[in-house]
């Protein structure tokens, strides 16, 4: 008996060894990361802020990362999750909100994998959608846009009506400026160029000559149309101040490389909550780019206490709290 007892403890510990072996990685331990985007990572705006927080997160952990172009449906995007899985992927990024639906619907059959979206609805357990706090990032360019009018005219060109920064904007200029008029047309998508040049054609119609371009898809070749006409720019996304200083004011812009580097410090250390997250100016993630040298200094160092003031306190120059 007290043989046939060592035997059956050797075994079980055998087993137990094997079993742990045998078990992937808890969620919290970042293997590798793929990234899923809808179009392609060389449009030098949105696309391309994901394929840089790709590399952040490649540089900084020293694994391998992957990404897809073009996953623009359903049955594509859980094809590519397949192949992921399959080399091993445990962190995926699906950069757009379309992605939270179709994380919704299959993640929970891969419940060893982290799946991140942006301004979705995540319901499972292992699904987290990121969201940027636009209200704040817009009233501070709509300040400089109120600020440096000549025509007190300025014009927004919006990809969606549900666009926080868009409201932030136009009461930004308001408050900066109390005889300021905001047009604001609504080109229906983020990448649609040709309604994007004629809505621009409506607000140079009304005299605009301060135009904030909220499109990521086609706010670079509508900067260029600005310029050519001789107006201002305020950029969307990243720091555009390359199309033109004297063109481009300042940029709104949402360090998304930044947030995938967070996010992947949170989920390696096991401290990524599912569901729905946002962030800010306080979070280093939002800022204004450079400020264009027409835009004086006075004014300059105005925005940059303003901007102090929110991070600090949550409060913006019109004493709203966010």
């Amino acid at each position: 008996m007290h043989l046939l007892f060592k035997k059956f403890g050797f075994l079980l510990l055998c087993l137990i060894f094997l079993s742990s072996c045998g078990q992937a990685m808890s969620p919290g331990t970042l293997q590798k990361a793929g990234l899923l985007v809808p179009d392609t990572v060389n449009d030098q705006v949105w696309g391309t802020k994901g394929y840089k927080g790709m590399l952040k997160i490649q540089s900084h952990y020293n694994i391998e990362v992957y990404y897809k172009e073009g996953m623009n449906s359903a049955a594509i995007v859980q094809r590519a999750v397949e192949e992921f899985d399959q080399k091993g992927v445990n962190l995926i990024f699906g950069h757009g909100n379309e992605y939270a639906e179709y994380f919704n619907d299959f993640s929970e059959d891969y419940p060893h994998i982290q799946f991140v979206s942006f301004n979705g609805d995540a319901k499972n357990k292992n699904t987290t959608s990121l969201g940027f706090e636009g209200y704040a990032m817009g009233f501070f360019g709509g300040m400089v846009a109120g600020h440096m009018t000549k025509t007190n005219t300025v014009g927004v060109l919006a990809a969606f009506e549900w666009q926080p920064e868009i409201k932030g904007f136009a009461e930004g200029a308001k408050f900066q400026n109390k005889d300021v008029n905001v047009k604001i047309e609504y080109v229906g998508g983020w990448d649609d160029h040709e309604t994007a040049n004629i809505m621009l054609g409506k607000l140079n119609n009304t005299g605009a000559d301060v135009i904030y371009p909220a499109g990521d898809g086609y706010n670079v070749p509508i900067i260029e149309k600005i310029k050519e006409n001789g107006q201002y720019a305020i950029g969307y996304i990243s720091d555009q101040s390359d199309l033109g200083e004297s063109t481009v004011l300042t940029s709104t812009i949402q360090h998304v490389d930044v947030l995938y580097e967070l996010v992947a410090d949170k989920f390696n250390n096991g401290e990524l909550p599912s569901g729905n997250l946002s962030f800010d100016f306080q979070d280093d993630v939002i800022s204004l780019g450079k400020f264009s040298p027409v835009v004086d200094q006075v004014f300059k160092e105005e925005m940059n206490q303003a901007i102090n003031q929110y991070k600090s306190t949550g409060k913006l120059p019109n004493n709203e709290q966010q």
